[in-house]
């Protein structure tokens, strides 16, 4: 589960090459107002000389206050390493604003992937978003929704409908626990709060576990890079086999491994005969 929250922290790196390509690539064509560039190059450099961002395109049309380029390939040389990639790119003069469509991948140094069909950047808003189908992956996890925005200046990401995690919890023990939480949306994400949230229609599905809630929330240990809590509430319920628990809040505490249920809990369990169930709590 740590994995879903750390992604967000590649967003701000991810889309950060963005920014720059957008900025600079409007300063370079205002002297080039209706021409076409063959084998299109910009590089940036940081204050140091070291080489900070390229964008590459096959060509680059300059109409009007837009800057059309074709197969780009960016990169970003900052603390992380991440290459983007569209079969097009629209850059607006005016605003600094960019465009990307058609098999948006976005991969960052350690393999991490985002995929899309379009990606716009709002540069005044500090803003990234798409409508469309999005899937995040990583070694251990994986996501998929519809539609995204990310504000990498305050560190968080929101996937708004139809989302699907799918977690590896315990990949060093090559027992592919796969975790998969489902919910209609939206889910966010906060690296400064350490902290992810499922709403409306929350599914989480382990081996024979189920647990079912209105909300899901997630909180991290920062320092030690794991979950520290977890609440569900809002019809609450748990299953394991024949085996059910309702509640209207559950809190798990993953220090101690103990789930508190308040809210009216009730407990219903299978014992032994085929009719012989069980009902306990109010």
């Amino acid at each position: 589960m740590r994995n879903i929250f750390w992604y967000s922290m590649r967003i701000g790196v991810l889309t950060g090459v963005l920014a720059a390509v957008g900025a600079v690539s409007v300063h370079a064509a205002d002297d080039e107002l209706q021409q076409k560039f063959q084998g299109f190059n910009l590089q940036g450099y940081a204050d140091n000389g070291d080489k900070a961002w390229d964008v590459k395109g096959d060509t680059a049309d300059v109409k009007g206050s837009e800057i059309e380029i074709t197969n780009v390939v960016a990169n970003s040389y900052g603390e992380q390493k991440v290459n983007v990639t569209a079969e097009k790119g629209v850059i607006d003069q005016a605003s600094g604003n960019m465009q990307l469509n058609k098999d948006v991948v976005i991969t960052s140094e350690q393999g991490a992937q985002i995929l899309t069909d379009s990606l716009q950047w709002s540069r005044n808003d500090d803003l990234v978003t798409t409508e469309d189908n999005v899937t995040i992956t990583d070694d251990n996890f994986s996501v998929r929704g519809k539609g995204m925005e990310a504000r990498p200046g305050l560190k968080n990401a929101k996937i708004h409908e139809d989302v699907t995690v799918m977690v590896d919890t315990e990949p060093e023990k090559e027992l592919n626990k796969i975790l998969t939480i489902t919910s209609d949306g939206p889910m966010v994400m906060d690296q400064a709060k350490g902290f992810a949230m499922f709403q409306d229609n929350v599914v989480a599905v382990q081996e024979d576990q189920t647990l079912k809630a209105d909300k899901m929330e997630i909180f991290f240990d920062l320092e030690n890079n794991k979950i520290k809590e977890l609440v569900c509430s809002g019809h609450v319920m748990v299953e394991k086999g024949e085996n059910r628990t309702y509640a209207e809040k559950a809190v798990y505490n993953a220090v101690n491994q103990k789930i508190t249920l308040s809210g009216r809990p009730k407990l219903i369990m299978l014992t032994e005969g085929k009719d012989a169930i069980t009902s306990l709590g109010n």
